[in-house]
Formats: structure tokens, sequence, C-alpha cells
């Protein structure tokens, strides 16, 4: 039985990139999407290519939810349940960019709840029901195998759940202070899950990304060639969502065992200061 991933904002950029890598080694998956159907088909068909050409055969489909509404966290889980009836893998890549990247003495509180409601509220509690979800699992797994020691999970067992954050968690930007914020506190949402749920084997990551070129990026491609050729990362390229989806794919494969709450940057080396 394959193991269960669900990537939310999985439709494009970013997402779309972790989506085709856990496809690659195997995972079925739950493709989110806000709007953008056809978007989400066409990852959906991307993975089932991707995962044919590994060799691996899997299940792939999409569903509507926006993260930032309860009934519609609810119905994705539902729907998770029903398909494929585990999780294994939840990933928090969901979010939107500061509307209207208005400056923080212009910015309205509309637009701050709504974005808010997206890029932290949505997985604060998505994370919290998934988690949930995952407990049971593990105690399932946990009541067929009796290992030396009871408080210890199965070794090839552990659900996991990483948060897609960005430098933008300490890198001011004054006309995206919204989107600071949120990705700021996704930091310690990690932090207070990888806490709370290592008793029950489960570990938590998040991965933050620098420059990647999405949708999301193409308004300031120009401005950021400059940047990147004048030397703003030590690796002088723009980031691409595969290089994201290499990160989550590692973690996926348990790769860190031993770990739980860690960092992982994928920006090329922007976080590293130097004289």
């Amino acid at each position: 039985m394959n193991r269960v991933a669900l990537i939310t904002g999985a439709s494009r950029g970013i997402g779309r990139g972790v989506a085709l890598d856990l496809a690659r080694i195997g995972f079925d998956l739950v493709v989110n999407y806000a709007g953008n159907k056809d978007a989400a088909d066409k990852t959906v068909a991307g993975c089932l290519e991707a995962a044919r050409a590994s060799g691996h055969p899997i299940r792939a489909e999409s569903c509507q939810a926006d993260v930032g509404q309860a009934p519609d966290r609810r119905r994705l889980l539902e729907f998770t349940k029903e398909r494929f009836g585990r999780l294994d893998l939840l990933v928090n890549n969901a979010g939107i960019t500061s509307i209207g990247r208005a400056d923080i003495l212009e910015a309205t509180e509309e637009n701050f709840d709504r974005l808010m409601a997206i890029n932290l509220k949505g997985p604060y509690f998505l994370t919290q029901q998934a988690a949930r979800w995952m407990i049971e699992q593990v105690q399932a797994e946990r009541s067929t195998v009796q290992p030396a020691d009871p408080a210890v999970p199965p070794p090839d067992y552990r659900p996991q759940i990483i948060t897609i954050s960005s430098i933008s968690a300490y890198t001011v930007s004054t006309n995206r202070g919204d989107y600071c914020l949120a990705k700021a506190a996704l930091g310690m949402l990690t932090k207070l899950y990888a806490v709370r749920l290592a008793e029950h084997g489960i570990n938590v990551f998040e991965i933050s990304p620098g420059i990647i070129a999405s949708d999301m990026t193409a308004g300031v491609r120009e401005k950021y060639d400059k940047l990147i050729a004048d030397g703003l990362t030590p690796i002088r390229r723009w980031g691409v969502p595969e290089d994201v989806g290499r990160a989550v794919a590692a973690i996926a494969q348990d790769s860190f065992p031993f770990s739980t709450g860690e960092v992982i940057n994928v920006d090329g080396g922007f976080h590293l200061r130097r004289l």
C-alpha cells in the first residue's frame, strides 16, 4: 500500500513541484487547489506521468478547498479519508502574497485578515486536524506490532508534517508586512507541533524557500535577475519548484528519523551572513 500525501496549494508553483517529486517516489496524492481546477488537473496528470516514468503505480486526485475556511479544511480531510483511507504526510504549502502589496502605513485590516486566514490560520488548524488523525493511525499501528519497548512506535511507520515558510520570515519587506508576519509565525507553528507530536512518533519540519521562479514571482523577475547576478545569493540562480520538491521528498523518505522541528533552507544560501 502506498503512503498518502496531502499537499495544499498544489495546482501550481512550489506545490506542484512538491507533488511531482512525491509522485516520483511512489506517494498517492491529494492535490488541493483553491480555484483553478484546470491547473490542478494538469498537476494530477503530470504526477501520474512522473510516477509511471519512475515505475511507481500511484493514485492522485484533486480536491477543491480554501484552507482559510474551516468547513473547507474539514471537507479536505474527509475527502482524503474517503478516497485514500489514510494520511502519512501533510504538506502545508497553500498561501497568497500580500494583497495589493501596500506599504504598512497604508495596509488594510480586511486584506490582513484574508491573508492571515490562508497563510497562518489555515495551516495551524489543518495541522491540528491532520495530527489527530495521524495519532489514531500511529495507535492503530502500535496495536498490531509489539516492539521491545511499547513506548516506541514501529520504526517503519512515522507520519510527517512539513510546512513551507519563506525567507520572508526574517527578511523585511515593508510592502508585504502581513506576509512577513505570517511566514515568521509558521516557524513557531513548526516548533509547537514538533514538540507536541514527538511522543506520537510524528516528525515535523519547516522548509524555507528563497527566490523561487513561479507565477507568484513573475512580476518581479527583472528585479531579482539583477540582484541574483550581483550576488544576492551565493548560488547565483533562481530556485525552481523542483528544488523544494526534492527537499520534501528527502524528508518523506524518512531520511531524518532523529530530527524534528528542523528548518531546511532551500534558498541558494541567502540565509548566510557574509562580510
